[in-house]
């Protein structure tokens, strides 16, 4: 491979005019989505639209599809960047010109992504991500493979994070298999899916809701359903076929999302990192740096461990949230979530003794289910009267399943170096993270948890917050100097 010299300022590939004149257009077209949905209906109605006939309105699209070019160009032209020793540069802008520096030490992450675009016409995009603000990433759209993985390199030469990787000897360690993956996808959590199925659903009705009235299609669906109000039995069964269709859209809904966000996963093992690549339509290779990580995640349920699915996410300081869910890796054996846990944790130990939230925590269960089951029944009683109340036997099922299954999965353990929290009703999860990695912890108590002398503990480190909820206060207070005076006493970065 040609060593190139990143001393000098240089553009990315010229392909990358393509990739910003693409990414432009879709950010324009999204933005302006409803307006163009709102000149299709109009046109199918009659040819032309506020007084501007289809010819001219042709004609305004490519005109802005021209302009959209031209700046591409532009945004292509003024984007370059070098390598100093200890820095990175980037000059940016088209009327007004940026500088941007980025010491080598700040660097919190540098992964490589290819979207379907890039896959066509062969490069990758390079995302440079520190533990800033929002202005702390970088990204850089057309660049071929080899030369990324050179600036990767080059970008971390100082603290020798990321490995050479033209010489060093990769053991792939895991590769999903499409049964796997098909089973993973299968045993989602799927009330998230058909939550994003049911908002985005709504959301298009209420956007085009004007045009639905028009259209008289609740009209045709009252003609076409005949619907006895009276009878409570029918509207029960109309609901319920509803909701299995729900269902069923959502499960394939989870399937076709797991598949194309973990098509062809991939786990490689170097000596000091481990690398995650996957992804169908937008391909991502990430590297994972003990150093780096702030907390570890392992979520699991009863139909994932029926197959021995498990997911291992890792949580680091960084500031795009979207990427952080490509540092997941699903369907993994459990002998091979802890190998990767020993792998990225030193000298983590699991056999500890674990400690339960005090019984107070029941208590608190039964207030928020009976808090639901209020808001539930209140209006529900003034719309169907009491045939409703039949419901409540499902209900009171699920409040008694939620309350045991809560608090048998909430523990914690705490030894010199870890800390890890279990919690979870539908999901069973487990949060890893290193004490000198704590940012700060703060004691809650309410008045009637005062009563009780009970308090919760929020622990934060960088990238999220984590609850030991509702023990002893004296307990409390215990493990709070504790971590403290481990956190002050050991000269340790948190990055």
């Amino acid at each position: 491979m040609e060593i190139l010299d990143f001393s000098k300022p240089i553009r990315q590939s010229s392909k990358g005019i393509l990739i910003i004149f693409a990414l432009n257009t879709y950010k324009f077209i999204r933005r302006f989505f409803v307006i163009f949905i709102a000149f299709g209906l109009s046109l199918s109605k009659k040819k032309s639209f506020a007084f501007l006939s289809t010819n001219i309105l042709l004609l305004i699209i490519v005109g802005i599809l021209i302009s959209l070019l031209v700046l591409a160009i532009l945004k292509y032209w003024n984007f370059k960047f070098h390598l100093t020793n200890d820095e990175f540069h980037l000059s940016t802008g088209i009327i007004n010109k940026d500088n941007t520096v980025i010491p080598k030490s700040k660097i919190q992450n540098v992964n490589i992504k290819q979207n379907f675009i890039q896959q066509l016409i062969n490069v990758v995009s390079l995302n440079i991500e520190t533990a800033g603000d929002d202005k702390a990433e970088i990204e850089i759209n057309a660049l071929d493979k080899p030369t990324a993985l050179q600036i990767k390199k080059e970008l971390f030469n100082t603290t020798n994070i990321v490995e050479t990787e033209s010489h060093e000897i990769k053991n792939v360690f895991f590769r999903v298999s499409p049964k796997r993956l098909l089973l993973e996808g299968l045993s989602q959590n799927h009330f998230k899916s058909f939550a994003i199925i049911a908002s985005f659903v709504f959301g298009l009705y209420y956007e085009f809701k004007d045009y639905i009235i028009e259209l008289e299609l609740q009209e045709q669906i009252k003609k076409t359903i005949h619907l006895d109000e009276e009878s409570i039995f029918t509207f029960i069964i109309l609901n319920l076929v509803v909701i299995l269709i729900g269902i069923l859209i959502s499960l394939l809904f989870s399937v076709i999302k797991t598949v194309i966000t973990n098509f062809n996963l991939e786990v490689i093992e170097n000596q000091k990192t481990i690398e995650i690549s996957k992804g169908l339509f937008n391909k991502v290779l990430l590297s994972l740096t003990p150093s780096r990580i702030q907390n570890i995640i392992i979520k699991t349920n009863r139909i994932k461990t029926y197959f021995g699915l498990n997911t291992l996410s890792v949580k680091q300081a960084m500031v795009n949230a979207k990427q952080r869910k490509n540092f997941n890796i699903i369907a993994l054996e459990k002998d091979q979530v802890y190998h990767l846990i020993n792998k990225l944790l030193d000298n983590y130990a699991n056999q500890i003794k674990a400690f339960k939230p005090s019984l107070y925590y029941k208590r608190i269960l039964i207030v928020e289910m009976l808090f639901i089951a209020g808001i539930f029944n209140i209006p529900a009683f003034f719309i169907f009267g009491n045939s409703f109340w039949l419901i409540n036997i499902l209900f009171l099922i699920m409040s008694v399943l939620y309350m045991h299954f809560k608090y048998k999965k909430a523990y914690y353990k705490i030894n010199d170096e870890y800390i890890t929290i279990g919690s979870g009703f539908i999901d069973t999860v487990t949060v890893i993270f290193e004490i000198h990695k704590i940012q700060s912890i703060e004691m809650k108590q309410n008045i009637f948890q005062k009563r009780k002398q009970i308090r919760s503990l929020n622990i934060s480190t960088a990238s999220q917050e984590v609850t030991i909820p509702y023990i002893d206060e004296n307990e409390a207070k215990i493990i709070c100097d504790f971590l403290l005076f481990k956190v002050e006493s050991q000269d340790r970065d948190w990055m």
